[in-house]
């Protein structure tokens, strides 16, 4: 993955998502969660466009969540499979992902 990718949090309150863009690509891919109360996020989707396929963006995503979580002191239910299935390769994120 050549391209920078940039990120950016929207919270709505009691829901919200982080999205990834590239460079020249108008699509964004996301991650979409509930909060569950103060400190707990469940993420329940995540969607990656084809024009960002095969460019490592879901993976970063995830990434970017888990890294945010650990900044703002935030637990992750990972309800949505991708999440998931990337939490359970990266048992160094156990200390944010619960359940």
């Amino acid at each position: 993955m050549n391209e920078a990718i940039t990120f950016a949090f929207e919270d709505q309150g009691s829901k919200g998502r982080f999205v990834a863009r590239l460079p020249r690509i108008s699509d964004e891919a996301e991650m979409t969660f509930s909060r569950a109360n103060e400190k707990l996020i469940i993420v329940d989707h995540t969607g990656v466009p084809d024009s960002m396929a095969g460019r490592g963006v879901g993976k970063a995503l995830a990434a970017h969540v888990v890294g945010y979580a650990r900044e703002n002191g935030i637990k992750i239910i990972p309800l949505c499979p991708f999440l998931k299935a990337q939490s359970d390769r990266h048992p160094e994120w156990s200390d944010v992902i619960q359940g």
